[in-house]
């Protein structure tokens, strides 16, 4: 029976042709197999084939297995395939060695078939984890710059603002996994403008009071685009899209939430949001200066926004500036 093409492929490694042979044994009915008994040629066809995954033998003449994991992390078109070590050597010092190397795994010689088939499954069950993960991120990204196109942005405002947060989350407390689901769930902050006509979002003049409310209507219209989850990334979105645009003394808008009813991500993105499209030029109006956009934080100090939020961003501006300048408009 022909087997599916789409299959995950596996490379193994080994310079014994028996240990070739009980591997393909092992995972032949349910993977396409690559094998090469010595490094170079290993490296030739993890170049030219892109495995899914590579169970590599640590004994080798020439290239030890060490040596050809490092090669390929160093390379940066195979740093991404998980290596699973194949050995004899059973010491905690070879292992050590191994994941040093940046092996995701380590199985033994004489290999038990249950066991080979269970660790190559988990790893590459990880490795489609993270593509759909990057998937996800990549297309929330996307949906933040279809806003940002539509507002007439360049789409550098949403990256900009989106590490103001990162950094000024940091700086309030939270940690690094919290911060970078931050970063990523910011650029969602204006979706629901995607519903509002252009003939609102475009005027170059003041909005009458009827087009302001549809206006305002965006950061409702935003978290229905988001949706309602449980929790990660997109739930935080779908909080930032609807309470950016609350004030700290409850005048903001669409709930007139007030201090820390507002959920931080909220605030954070209130102050990261305005202060970059203040510092930005626009079709109609010129871009404050960094002193300019800075007053008015203070100013709005227990107004607009979160008096304590505000001290930590005046605080991190070195890091606010480096992003102005690695994402400067052209």
């Amino acid at each position: 029976m022909t087997q599916p093409n789409n299959r995950p492929l596996i490379l193994a490694v080994d310079d014994e042709a028996s240990n070739l042979q009980l591997l393909r044994q092992i995972l032949q009915d349910h993977y396409r197999l690559l094998f090469a008994k010595d490094g170079a040629r290993a490296l030739e066809l993890a170049r030219q084939e892109s495995p899914d995954l590579v169970l590599l033998d640590v004994m080798m003449p020439g290239m030890s297995g060490y040596e050809v994991c490092a090669a390929l992390k160093a390379n940066p078109a195979t740093a991404a395939i998980p290596v699973i070590f194949v050995t004899a050597l059973t010491d905690t010092a070879d292992e050590l060695e191994g994941f040093e190397a940046g092996a995701v795994d380590y199985i033994t010689k004489p290999v038990s078939p249950p066991i080979v088939r269970a660790r190559v499954r988990t790893h590459l069950s990880l490795v489609r984890m993270e593509e759909l993960r990057a998937t996800r991120l990549e297309i929330v990204q996307r949906l933040g710059l279809a806003a940002e196109y539509k507002d007439n942005e360049t789409g550098l405002h949403v990256i900009r603002m989106s590490h103001f947060s990162r950094i000024l989350g940091i700086a309030a407390g939270m940690n690094e996994a919290e911060a970078d689901d931050l970063l990523h769930a910011a650029p969602m902050h204006d979706v629901g403008k995607i519903g509002i006509p252009d003939r609102i979002l475009q005027k170059p003049g003041p909005l009458d009071p009827d087009e302001w409310k549809i206006m305002q209507s965006h950061v409702t219209i935003g978290a229905e685009i988001i949706g309602d989850h449980e929790g990660g990334m997109l739930a935080l979105a779908a909080q930032i899209a609807l309470t950016h645009h609350e004030k700290y003394d409850g005048s903001g808008y669409p709930h007139g939430l007030r201090g820390n009813d507002i959920p931080l991500v909220g605030r954070i993105v209130a102050i990261a949001d305005v202060f970059d499209a203040l510092t930005s030029k626009r079709p109609y109006k010129k871009a404050w200066t960094e002193e300019e956009a800075l007053t008015l934080l203070r100013e709005q100090k227990g107004r607009h926004f979160d008096p304590a939020l505000v001290d930590l961003f005046l605080e991190q501006m070195p890091a606010v500036r480096a992003v102005q300048q690695r994402w400067a408009e052209a």
